[in-house]
C-alpha cells in the first residue's frame, strides 16, 4: 500500500463529517462501467443516513493528505433495508448474523496499491470484533458481456473476490433499480451476492 495514503475508520456518527465527500466519490466512481450511475446527491443523502444512524456500522476511509481518495462501507445485514434482507430470508438465513460489506470505491489512480485488500480486511476485522457474525456478504451488479458501455478490455473483479474468500452464491440475488447514464430513467438490475465464512458455518 503507497506510504502516501493513510486509513482511518470511523463508526456510526463518526462518519457524519466525511458524509457529503464520500457521497461525491461514490457519484464518481460508480459513474464508470459497470455501474454507470448517474449520480443523485438526494439518494446518497438518504442511503448514506442508514451508516450514520447505525452505531454498529464502519466505514474504512482511505485518505492522500485530506483528500478523500477511497471508502468502503459495512453494516450488520439486519440494519440493511427490507431489500437487501429479502433474498437472505428467502433462502432461509438468518440476517442477523451476516455482516454486510456495501462498497468499496477508489479513484482510478489509487488502484494496485492494496487498498482494495485493506478495505475487506478493516470490514472484516470489525465484524468479528462485533462478534456474532457467521458470514460476509457484499453485492456487485451483474451486466451482460455484449453490454454496449463495456470498456475495451474491461475485466471483472470475481477473480480478486475470489482470492479475497468470497464465492457467489447461487440463487442469491437482489434486483435494485438506478439511473445509467446513458438511460432517460431508472432501470432494475441484478445483483448477484457473494459470501464468506468469518466463524462457524451459519
Amino acid at each position: 500500500m503507497s506510504s502516501a495514503v493513510r486509513l482511518l475508520t470511523v463508526t456510526g456518527p463518526g462518519l457524519a463529517p466525511w458524509l457529503n465527500r464520500l457521497a461525491e466519490l461514490r457519484i464518481r466512481v460508480f459513474r464508470d462501467f459497470p455501474y454507470l450511475y448517474d449520480g443523485d446527491p438526494g439518494y446518497e443523502a438518504d442511503y448514506l443516513s442508514t451508516y450514520l444512524d447505525t452505531a454498529s456500522s464502519v466505514c474504512v476511509l482511505a485518505l492522500d493528505g485530506d483528500r478523500l481518495v477511497g471508502a468502503s462501507t459495512g453494516l450488520p445485514l439486519g440494519h440493511e433495508t427490507e431489500a437487501f434482507r429479502r433474498p437472505f430470508v428467502e433462502q432461509g438465513l438468518n440476517t442477523d448474523r451476516i455482516f454486510y460489506c456495501a462498497e468499496s470505491v477508489l479513484l482510478p489512480e489509487y488502484r494496485g496499491q492494496g487498498l482494495y485488500k485493506a478495505f475487506f480486511n478493516g470490514r472484516e476485522a470489525h465484524a468479528r470484533q462485533l462478534g456474532g457474525f457467521g458470514l460476509a456478504a457484499f453485492c456487485a451488479v451483474v451486466r451482460p458481456a455484449e453490454h454496449p458501455l463495456r470498456p475495451d478490455g474491461y475485466r471483472s473483479l470475481d477473480p480478486v473476490w475470489h482470492h479475497f474468500g468470497y464465492q457467489a452464491a447461487p440463487g442469491l440475488l437482489a434486483h435494485f433499480g438506478w439511473k445509467d447514464i446513458d438511460q432517460p430513467g431508472d432501470t432494475d438490475k441484478p445483483m448477484q451476492f457473494y459470501l464468506k465464512p468469518l466463524e462457524a458455518p451459519l
